[in-house]
């Protein structure tokens, strides 16, 4: 092994102990709680595995969801995007409250948010990007009629909502929260208040035990919208943070940047390229690892495997063998190339079957609008989709 690899190597192993402590952070700096704590949790893999390791308000909102108050999950994504892997452990986690409980979960798709910090070109683009994330996540088995996806650009009823907000977000607190400064344009400045709304939609609905489950780095925005519950007369969100997993590469995801992540939309071909290049906590050679075993914790296909597809008994055995040296590099990357490629063809095989109706279903839209007509497949599939 060359310096360079060595170098290369060591970074991308301080870059996994990194993301581990930001997850610590969260808990032990911005004074979350630890889900593993509780009680009781969910009879759910992303539960007892760990993935969901974080919390605000759980506890009340779980004690809310049992007793029969009606309940809602609100859970964003980016219309800059495409749905990958790392995004399964909340999709999942939301989908298994829609059918244990038979609660609504709302999705806002950020079309608007994307436009203005120029993630996308135009506002064209972004409703077509809304539109792809809206029959992805109708693959993913929601419910069309207990999921609310809420595109602003087709809903613009949430902008009344969102300068009700405006008044009690302060310039101070969104340059705090976000960094942004004179140079930043309005829109990027104004959006914190749009996310509130969507967090709050529900409520205008008669529902206020509502959940959000997150990422780790979406945190700052639930602690400006939870600040303003009182203001509102609402009642505080509860938070769930899913654990931060680094790309293939052992770097911080980033599909723009590193093009580091799995995506759903990925081929066989690309999908076992990607796992192929994945970061390995083995050693050197086969020789070399069999004597001296390879650490688990910075494995990145293990990582994957512990926390999406493995039991806590599971994961622990492979982990053992893997210390041990009885188990190679090789074949911890071959078990979870297996698992994702049934994962990604289930998926495939339901987003092939999707329908303008189901997708009509789940969007919220103004009364004049045409919602019909804006889901057909011509309208915002690529061309060479609608040849197949």
């Amino acid at each position: 092994m060359t310096k360079e690899s060595e170098t290369n190597d060591e970074e991308r192993k301080n870059q996994i102990r990194s993301l581990i402590e930001e997850n610590r952070k969260l808990v032990y700096d911005f004074g979350a709680k630890l889900v593993s704590d509780l009680p009781e949790v969910p009879d759910f893999y992303t539960f007892s595995g760990g993935l969901m390791y974080s919390h605000r308000d759980f506890d009340a909102f779980l004690q809310g969801l049992k007793s029969g108050k009606r309940s809602a999950i609100v859970s964003g994504f980016n219309a800059s995007s495409s749905p990958h892997v790392a995004h399964l452990a909340v999709f999942d986690t939301n989908r298994f409250f829609q059918e244990k409980y038979g609660i609504d979960v709302y999705i806002p798709i950020s079309d608007d948010e994307s436009y203005v910090a120029g993630k996308v070109k135009d506002q064209e683009t972004g409703l077509r990007n809304a539109l792809l994330i809206t029959r992805s996540l109708a693959a993913l088995g929601f419910s069309p009629s207990k999921t609310r996806i809420v595109i602003d650009q087709l809903y613009t009823n949430i902008y009344n909502l969102s300068f009700r907000i405006s008044r009690y977000i302060t310039q101070s607190t969104v340059r705090a929260t976000y960094g942004y400064q004179g140079e930043h344009n309005i829109g990027l400045q104004f959006y914190p208040s749009v996310q509130s709304a969507h967090i709050y939609l529900p409520n205008l609905f008669g529902i206020d035990n509502i959940l959000v489950p997150i990422g780790p780095d979406e945190d700052a925005h639930l602690r400006v919208c939870r600040d303003v519950a009182d203001n509102l007369g609402y009642r505080r969100p509860a938070v769930l943070h899913s654990r931060f997993l680094p790309g293939m590469d052992g770097f911080k995801m980033s599909k723009s940047m590193r093009n580091n992540a799995i995506m759903l939309s990925d081929s066989d071909k690309e999908l076992k390229k990607r796992i192929g290049m994945a970061f390995s906590g083995g050693q050197v050679s086969v020789e070399e690892h069999r004597k001296l075993g390879g650490d688990p914790e910075i494995d990145v296909s293990f990582l994957y495997l512990k926390y999406y597809f493995l039991t806590p008994g599971e994961a622990e055995e492979i982990s053992e063998r893997y210390r041990a040296g009885k188990m190679l590099s090789g074949e911890m990357k071959a078990l979870l190339t297996e698992k994702l490629l049934d994962r990604i063809h289930r998926f495939k095989t339901s987003y092939d079957k999707v329908t303008e109706k189901q997708m009509a279903r789940m969007i919220m839209a103004n009364d004049d609008i045409d919602i019909e007509k804006i889901v057909r497949p011509e309208n915002y599939m690529p061309s060479e989709y609608l040849k197949k």
